[in-house]
């Protein structure tokens, strides 16, 4: 009698090849073809003029953004509680800016080929300052909503602009470090202007101001480093969706869970602290404890998940952030224990969208990396849009406390999945595991590049292509 037999995924332990023989992850490293981001073009060539100068000028213009986008968000989340907006329209305001997001990268990457990265920079920068400065002349949830839209929009291009151009000044030795250095700013950045909202009073329109300032600024040190090289336009071979479930699933349903995750508490935590009655300063504390978390764990987990099983630490980690997420309802929002506990929430929902990261690159194929990861982010994005949307209602009818509770749902979500797959699925070896490398949320496609050619590095002998990270032959 026939037999059918059952399609396996990546995921499953092997993986489709094109030519119909079957590959395990990253075997075929001999094949110079299957690098689409490294090999000779990319060891060889070094960055014109100062690389150092220009990598600290995007860093600084990077912090700067960075900084004014915290302090406008946080702003928006308190300022409209004190405004008299509902939480449901609070959330609709908010998504906006995941929204424009999401919707930007197709439409600037054309832009950057029409008039190149530094018009499209300098154009997107005062672009979003004047955004933020129209939320101070017209207090409209309509309005308000509309410029979060153009201010995500322009913020994913700004990334782009400042992504490239890193990858272009970094090389295959410091690209690790660069990545590390990106993480800190980006996520330091965020938490530093989330924690401005306590130097003046977020009712009047100075802070407005002030965040508009920082994005203006940026412009200066990242025009200035123009004069390096511009990043050259890389075709990358797209992966659609359904392929990447078909590569890692569980990476597919990880990415879109914790961005929903994400989403809320990026969105939502300033409404949660206002409405909690949380003073100013605490409101502030309250916000950056996240973003210390996330940046004091991230190294310990993703070290961890280096020497043993990824699927494992990621199992272990969204069970501590849903556990954290049940019991937060339970513990006085003024407290200093509530600080500990948003300290564990950030330390744990972001490395969890890292751990996913990496572990899509440990499933899918040599040659599809650059692809499947910039899918990742556009699921990731998509979820973040969807947390605030179902959170916000939420809220509204069942009170504060489904701020944490409906975080928690989306990382229940995750556990009941892996946790199916730990049961019926045999796990990676872990001499197979590629590098963790930390991903910080919100960034473009872009930082892909970073992500994997420090995991997909190699070196020429002669006039074959070997890689640095796997030992395997060409089955071939």
């Amino acid at each position: 009698m026939a037999t059918t037999q059952k399609p396996t995924t990546a995921e499953d332990g092997e993986i489709p090849a094109a030519n119909g023989v079957i590959d395990a992850p990253h075997d075929r490293a001999g094949k110079q073809g299957d690098y689409q981001t490294a090999g000779h073009e990319d060891l060889a060539a070094e960055p014109e003029g100062n690389s150092a100068a220009g990598l600290w000028a995007l860093f600084l213009g990077l912090g700067l953004l960075m900084v004014g986008n915290g302090l406008n968000g946080a702003v928006i989340g308190v300022r409209s509680g004190s405004e008299g907006f509902s939480v449901m329209v609070t959330g609709v305001i908010m998504a906006g800016y995941f929204a424009g997001f999401l919707i930007a990268p197709s439409l600037v990457v054309k832009m950057i080929a029409s008039v190149g990265h530094i018009r499209v920079f300098a154009g997107l920068a005062s672009l979003a300052s004047s955004a933020v400065l129209i939320h101070a002349l017209s207090v409209l949830p309509v309005t308000w909503t509309a410029m979060r839209f153009v201010f995500g929009f322009c913020f994913a291009g700004l990334y782009i602009v400042i992504e490239s151009w890193l990858a272009e000044l970094s090389t295959p030795a410091n690209r690790g470090r660069t990545l590390a250095v990106y993480m800190i700013v980006s996520m330091g950045g965020l938490g530093i202007g989330q924690y401005l909202i306590a130097v003046a009073d977020p009712n009047g329109f100075h802070l407005f101001i002030v965040s508009s300032v920082l994005v203006s600024l940026a412009i200066v040190p990242v025009t200035l480093a123009a004069a390096a090289k511009v990043p050259p336009s890389r075709p990358v071979e797209k992966v659609s969706i359904r392929q990447l479930i078909g590569y890692v699933p569980t990476g597919v349903v990880g990415s879109f869970m914790s961005g929903a995750a994400a989403g809320v508490l990026l969105g939502l935590a300033a409404v949660y602290a206002t409405r909690s009655g949380l003073s100013v300063d605490r409101t502030a504390a309250f916000l950056i404890a996240p973003t210390i978390g996330a940046i004091v764990l991230q190294w310990p987990i993703g070290r961890l998940s280096d020497r043993v099983s990824r699927r494992a630490v990621i199992f272990g980690v969204v069970i501590a952030a849903a556990a954290l997420s049940v019991a937060a309802p339970a513990v006085p929002p003024d407290s200093a224990l509530m600080l500990l506990v948003m300290f564990g929430i950030g330390g744990t929902m972001f490395p969890l969208y890292s751990l996913v990261v990496s572990y899509t690159l440990d499933w899918t194929p040599v040659g599809k990396t650059v692809g499947a990861a910039g899918t990742l982010v556009r699921v990731n994005g998509s979820g973040a849009l969807v947390g605030p949307l179902v959170a916000a209602p939420l809220m509204s009818w069942f009170g504060n406390d489904a701020f944490f509770f409906t975080m928690s749902a989306w990382f229940s979500v995750i556990i009941v999945y892996v946790a199916y797959r730990i049961v019926f699925k045999e796990t990676l070896p872990n001499e197979r595991q590629t590098k963790f490398v930390p991903f910080p949320a919100r960034a473009s496609n872009m930082a892909i590049r970073l992500v994997v050619l420090p995991v997909k590095a190699t070196k020429t002998v002669g006039r074959s292509v070997v890689s640095r990270r796997h030992d395997h032959h060409d089955p071939n």
